[in-house]
């Protein structure tokens, strides 16, 4: 009869085992998904991320509800990385909404905190500049603290030259706040070329709101991931994504896998894009 101390090192050994094959599986089957995704060669011209599920993520891990941003921050880093592998030409993240100011005042300051410190790694990151990525934060940041203000400015500025992939970070974002912020610019537009409101309304189309949105110099959004299983856009690109392509992933941000991003960009693949012909 085995000693008890024996018998625990056996079932240690006999998981460790099972995770390096299972472990070792999914390298496999990523590896093959990479390989069927760069073959296809149809890719979004620009993804959509909504990161979601850092605070369940941490609590869920035992973790505190701070880390679990923290460790989003870094999820995006990774994220970054597979997008500029696979020559991705833009991409969205929306980082904080505008419903989200709500929160309680000390999360908030930890998630503005760490905006703007990855936003100074950014603008240093050899990355972006070997990549020439245009970074741009959309949304409405009138009333974030200076420092932020002051790192995203910096690191729009560090990169407003370049022509390589664009990343925007959407912060203080809102897809209604938008289309409104967008009306505005027009009719101010309008208002400064001596046209009254009456003339404004009056010739008012869609493509008048398209060019006054905060992105409105790339395609829009043709794929659009959300984790943590929500099945809903939040407002997300409201005005942009009518025929985008959307896909519901059940896992929280900080868990996303680079076998979960190949997999869903291989969904993508798969879809006939009819566009209401």
């Amino acid at each position: 009869m085995k000693s008890p101390a024996a018998a625990q090192l056996i079932v240690r050994t006999v998981q460790t085992l099972r995770n390096t094959a299972r472990g070792a599986l999914v390298w496999g089957y990523e590896q093959r998904l990479a390989r069927e995704v760069c073959a296809h060669q149809r890719l979004p011209r620009h993804l959509g991320l909504i990161l979601d599920g850092n605070r369940r993520f941490a609590r869920a891990s035992g973790l505190q509800r701070e880390l679990g941003h923290s460790i989003g921050a870094d999820k995006a880093h990774e994220v970054l990385q597979w997008c500029l592998e696979l020559g991705i030409p833009a991409a969205t993240i929306w980082v904080l909404s505008t419903d989200n100011r709500s929160r309680d005042p000390q999360e908030l300051a930890h998630i503005l905190s760490l905006l703007e410190k990855e936003a100074r790694a950014l603008a240093t990151d050899p990355r972006i500049h070997a990549n020439r990525v245009r970074v741009r934060a959309i949304g409405q940041h009138d009333e974030f603290p200076p420092q932020v203000l002051a790192a995203l400015n910096d690191l729009e500025a560090k990169t407003a030259h370049y022509d390589g992939m664009r990343l925007n970070i959407a912060v203080g974002y809102g897809g209604r706040e938008e289309i409104v912020d967008a009306v505005k610019r027009h009719l101010h537009a309008q208002a400064q070329a001596g046209r009254t409101l009456a003339d404004a309304a009056a010739t008012l189309a869609p493509d008048d709101i398209s060019a006054h949105l905060y992105a409105a110099d790339i395609p829009d959004p043709d794929f659009i991931i959300r984790t943590s299983g929500e099945i809903r856009l939040s407002g997300f690109m409201l005005w942009q994504s009518v025929y985008s392509e959307y896909y519901f992933c059940d896992v929280y941000w900080p868990g996303f896998r680079r076998v979960d991003f190949l997999r869903a960009l291989r969904d993508f693949q798969g879809r006939d894009r009819r566009f209401g012909r």
